[in-house]
């Protein structure tokens, strides 16, 4: 029975079933309480989270996401399952942790992760196709990187109390969503003051962990694989969830197309752009998405925790520095566009350059 799920998941069908299950999921949410085209973002789960420990003080961005700690315990729950839980550790952490810094930042200036940039688009925001094209952009000079030799170094098998540790830290968080202690923050207005019910959030990440830890799911990795070794595996299913979550907004008539007045947008075509590219760089550089990461830390990867850890404090840095764009909004009946300011866009160039000089400097010879 489990040769025959592992051959399952590990098929066309598995990573189209996955993304089918997350496209609607991702879609349903919103209409359950999450914020608009935001039923599942890394990036903005992460922050929201980042905020409620009080690592920023930007009120309207602070929650403890339900589904950041169960993507990684679903994960490590079906890595049990199947034994495929390996501590693992590889090397450069503070390389990987100033990546995932990086590539919050990124995220944080286009507003969203590449989940959320299919479900921008799967509720009609074009905008997202300027996002995606910038991530297209990032991943594929990234993918060049790894074709001429980058390298962060191999993993290796460690400690088996590493593993331990981000599962360990998610279930502190699940702790804290039950307690609400006094020292947490809760939006009272903004995105962060929507939610859907905390089971329900809940049993949808660890539903999605579940799956995404089985069939490698990666939006990152889906843009690698095609651009590498012209593999479209993992394409498949994030074409699913696209289309599937597209499916679910027309049921629920929540798709507006345009490019303009979308929710938690902006329509800075250029910074839409950079943002995302220096977010796939980083991404490619890493080895996985925001949400392969959190993945990927559940079944022992201590790199990938590593990497998460800097998206989160990456994420107190890009409101605390004013680093993160504003969406557009309406004032005196004119639409005033939105995006990054000065310190975000020096912020964007810093962290390309970053990635850059690590693309030509760490080869084979670090191995």
């Amino acid at each position: 029975m489990q040769n025959s799920l592992t051959k399952f998941f590990a098929s066309r069908w598995g990573i189209v079933l996955a993304g089918v299950v997350i496209g609607l999921l991702a879609a349903l949410l919103p209409k359950l309480g999450n914020p608009p085209n935001m039923g599942v973002c890394v990036a903005c789960f992460e922050r929201d989270l980042a905020g409620a420990l009080g690592l920023h003080r930007a009120a309207i961005v602070q929650y403890l996401r339900p589904e950041i700690p169960a993507f990684v315990l679903g994960s490590l729950a079906a890595a049990l399952l199947f034994g495929e839980f390996r501590v693992r550790a590889g090397s450069a952490p503070l390389i990987r942790f100033m990546l995932g810094v990086f590539a919050m930042i990124g995220a944080l200036v286009f507003l969203g992760c590449p989940w959320r940039a299919i479900l921008r688009l799967a509720g009609g925001d074009l905008n997202a196709i300027v996002g995606l094209a910038g991530l297209a952009s990032g991943i594929g000079i990234g993918a060049w990187f790894l074709k001429n030799g980058f390298t962060l170094g191999r993993a290796r098998e460690t400690f088996s109390l590493a593993g331990w540790i981000m599962p360990g830290l998610m279930i502190g968080v699940l702790a804290l969503i039950v307690a609400q202690p006094s020292f947490i923050f809760n939006s009272e207005k903004g995105p962060g003051s929507m939610h859907a019910p905390v089971l329900v959030s809940l049993g949808a990440g660890l539903l999605i962990g579940f799956l995404a830890q089985r069939t490698r799911f990666c939006t990152m990795g889906a843009i690698r694989d095609s651009f590498l070794i012209r593999d479209f595996h993992l394409l498949y299913g994030v074409i699913a969830m696209l289309v599937a979550a597209f499916a679910m907004n027309l049921v629920l008539g929540r798709v507006n197309v345009g490019f303009a007045s979308q929710p938690v947008a902006h329509s800075d075509h250029w910074w839409n752009f950079a943002g995302m590219a220096l977010a796939g760089l980083c991404f490619a550089l890493a080895g996985g998405c925001p949400g392969r990461q959190l993945f990927l830390s559940g079944e022992g990867d201590t790199d990938s925790g590593v990497f998460v850890l800097g998206m989160i404090v990456g994420a107190g840095f890009a409101h605390n520095f004013l680093l993160a764009a504003g969406p557009d909004r309406m004032a005196e009946g004119a639409l005033m566009i939105g995006g990054p300011g000065i310190n975000g866009q020096i912020a964007v160039g810093i962290g390309l350059a970053f990635c850059l000089v690590l693309g030509f400097t760490l080869r084979e010879r670090f191995e």
